[in-house]
């Protein structure tokens, strides 16, 4: 059974799963549909076409499914696509998609966006990312599983965030940041394997090892960049062909 304060606003075309809680003032618009369990906290503005998943917890003054803050949109039918047990907390925004990408800005599964963490237009977070206080993306940004962006963070336009990489608090993202990464400063540059991230996700020391020497390669040695890749291929690591296959599927380079 639903739980609905008697002051919210909840359109008629919304569409609200059982044992969804909405809290005083919050307003839920149009084509908003929120999944089981999920819960939305006082003044929380949501707006369609957005879907949300089970167990979300959206805190007070949030901002989801609003308008692209993008000069080229006119109205257009986008959306934005929330996964399950996400956290979404004080004045956090998220946007909806434009007409010149997909249309869909999308959320995994998991992931805390803390207080003021803006999720701009066309963007996709995977599943257990962790956006610190005030850390922003800008649009078409692809977020990886496991990464972690520090306070204060801000990632450069059709960026690619590495999976399990850490972004130090501030970090000025230019370039894609590959996984397995720990970067920093203004423009962010590589610090080294973000060796105690993986250990604490059970990552063994075999494979943390092997990244090392993949970091090496790939940052410590005189080797061009396309030999570098070459040459961490032939360690033979699923986790370094992974880094591999990101630089080379990179349009925007790696951060150096």
């Amino acid at each position: 059974m639903s739980s609905i304060h008697p002051t919210a606003v909840i359109d008629r075309d919304a569409e609200l799963d059982s044992g969804v809680e909405i809290g005083p003032y919050a307003v839920i618009g149009p084509r908003v549909r929120i999944g089981a369990g999920s819960s939305v906290g006082p003044h929380t503005v949501i707006r369609g076409p957005t879907t949300i998943g089970a167990d979300n917890r959206i805190f007070q003054f949030a901002s989801v499914g609003e308008e692209p803050q993008d000069k080229k949109y006119r109205g257009e039918d986008t959306s934005l696509e929330i996964g399950d047990g996400n956290v979404i907390r004080e004045y956090a925004t998220l946007h909806r998609g434009t007409a010149q990408d997909a249309g869909v800005t999308r959320v995994g599964n998991g992931n805390l966006f803390m207080a003021y963490t803006h999720v701009a237009h066309d963007c996709s977070v995977g599943d257990n990312v962790i956006m610190a206080n005030a850390a922003s993306l800008a649009g078409h940004i692809d977020v990886q599983d496991w990464a972690i962006l520090g306070g204060f963070t801000i990632v450069h336009q059709f960026c690619r965030v590495g999976a399990h990489c850490f972004c130090a608090m501030g970090s000025v993202i230019t370039k894609d940041v590959p996984p397995y990464l720990i970067i920093g400063g203004h423009p962010a540059a590589p610090r080294g394997i973000n060796a105690e991230g993986l250990r604490r996700r059970n990552v063994g020391d075999g494979a943390i090892a092997c990244l090392k020497n993949a970091y090496r390669l790939l940052y410590m040695s005189s080797r061009k960049l396309e030999e570098a890749v070459e040459a961490m291929r032939a360690l033979n690591c699923a986790e370094v062909n992974q880094i591999a296959d990101f630089v080379d599927d990179s349009s925007r380079s790696i951060v150096r």
